[in-house]
């Protein structure tokens, strides 16, 4: 097969980002915001297409560099539904960019193609060319209100500390590749056993482990996160927080799961003791937190900590349910950083206040809020607490093998009994605040009533069928875990 034919979804991308920024030149400065809505259509037709009959079989590209399977199309649907929510936010948020429109759309359309390639990395080449492609993209985006020191902050403290990942990810795979002679992950899985003892080999290994726990902000290398997510625009925090994140974890997945499996079981006591130490960080942090973009900030190491559960259990159960935890994931944060940029759009700052009242100003906006929390926070009937079911129960079975992960059970249960305070603190703000000083309707235009409408019936139908997940992404997710069922 072509290899073209292959990467036809990175290729529809870029052209279609491509053609945002050419349309630039020839549009009035008025009418560029609605570049956006071309963007989001966009991405919904590549969106369509990864379901077409005649879409392409899996396969290998580039010298087996790029390989498409079930998990890579699994994830690259779950990046084109993330980022055409993010693209109908950015279009909201666009009368609050000075300048520059038209490239913060294609930005976002360039950091969506790093993800895509991402999801399909068989090489640590296209690994890293991946990663730098989304990072960089974020460096720009993360302090795209050149108008607000805040942003300009959030952009400098991510460059640095994203170039420091950045060096801990090379040092590692130039270790790695060195010992092994190989950049492939296929050939060096082959190459495990003569070199898995290797203290050079882990070092390296544990370097370019260390470079990816950076992109999904778990401990100790989540010190970026609160502070980036508060000071970048709402669209940009949103993307962050689903599309980074999960880039990070299917990039961590391959590494372990594909390349050195043997080793990853070998460190099931250390993947524990990094979930767990994420987990509690995260869930403490956020407890005081008055600021809903950095208490988000300090939920997402806390999620990063669950997601990490599925990985340190090393098991098909565990990998199945960091898949699942994800969709709930994105429906929960998309929606939480939608009412964020609606009700923070004439606010000086994004306190919990600003939520007082917003049950009787804006009931759609307080029902998205609380769904969102409430799948959060693990609570059935909605996505966020079959997710959690799902890592917990693969926990249960790694426990069979060895006790440390029983431990973390008992962790991860504590940490959700936590989360309640701080997730129903922002349902107590939006319902029973007694100092309401502003008591207008908030409008919520008709792109982002969708958007809401959707992340609450995601949520709700998720949690109450999951089933649906399996059954609308049959192929992609079957033959995802199947990856893993074939090698832990």
């Amino acid at each position: 097969m072509n290899s073209y034919q292959l990467i036809s979804l990175e290729i529809a991308t870029v052209l279609l980002g491509l053609g945002i920024l050419l349309a630039d030149l020839w549009i009035a400065p008025a009418k560029r915001r609605m570049l956006g809505f071309i963007a989001a259509a966009g991405v919904a037709v590549i969106f369509a297409a990864s379901f077409s009959p005649a879409f392409p079989d899996f396969g290998t590209a580039f010298g087996k560099m790029y390989v498409f399977d079930g998990l890579s199309l699994f994830f690259k649907r779950f990046f084109l539904a993330a980022a055409f929510i993010v693209l109908l936010l950015a279009i909201d948020f666009a009368d609050r960019i000075a300048v520059g429109i038209s490239e913060f759309y294609s930005l976002i359309l360039f950091a969506l193609a790093g993800m895509m390639f991402a999801a399909s990395s068989n090489d640590f080449t296209l690994m890293f060319a991946a990663l730098e492609l989304i990072t960089i993209t974020f460096y720009v985006l993360t302090s795209f209100q050149r108008n607000k020191l805040q942003s300009l902050e959030a952009g400098v403290k991510y460059l640095i500390l994203g170039a420091l990942s950045t060096g801990f990810t090379v040092f590692g795979i130039a270790l790695v590749s060195g010992i092994a002679g190989t950049t492939n992950f296929i050939e060096l899985s082959a190459k495990l056993k003569d070199i898995s003892g290797d203290p050079i080999f882990l070092v390296g290994l544990l370097l370019l482990t260390t470079g990816l726990g950076f992109k999904i902000a778990a401990f100790p290398f989540h010190v970026w996160a609160p502070d980036v997510y508060q000071g970048s625009p709402a669209p940009v925090t949103a993307f962050l927080a689903v599309g980074s994140k999960a880039a990070g974890i299917v990039l961590l997945m391959r590494v372990l799961f594909v390349a050195v499996p043997e080793v990853a079981k070998s460190w099931s006591g250390l993947l524990a003791f990094i979930s767990g130490a994420t987990i509690i960080y995260g869930s403490l942090c956020a407890i005081p937190q008055r600021s809903l973009k950095r208490l988000l900030g300090y939920s997402s190491i806390a999620n990063a900590g669950f997601l990490m559960l599925g990985i340190a259990a090393v098991n098909k159960d565990g990998a199945t349910a960091v898949l699942v935890y994800l969709v709930g994931y994105l429906f929960a944060v998309l929606a939480a950083f939608t009412v964020i940029s609606i009700i923070t759009r004439n606010a000086e700052s994004d306190d919990i206040s600003v939520l007082a009242g917003l049950s009787k100003r804006s009931p759609m906006l307080a029902a998205a809020l609380t769904f969102s929390m409430v799948s959060l926070a693990g609570i059935p009937p909605l996505a966020g607490f079959f997710g959690k079911f799902l890592l917990l129960k693969s926990l249960i079975k790694a426990g069979a093998v060895s006790g440390v992960h029983f431990v973390l059970l008992g962790v991860a249960v504590i940490a959700v009994v936590i989360s309640l305070y701080y997730y129903f603190g922002v349902i107590r703000a939006i319902f029973w605040s007694k100092d309401v000083s502003d008591h207008s309707p908030i409008p919520v235009p008709g792109a982002l009533a969708f958007t809401l409408a959707v992340c609450m019936a995601g949520m709700f139908l998720l949690g109450v069928f999951p089933r649906i997940l399996v059954d609308v992404d049959a192929e992609s997710l079957n033959s995802a875990v199947g990856v893993f069922a074939r090698l832990l």
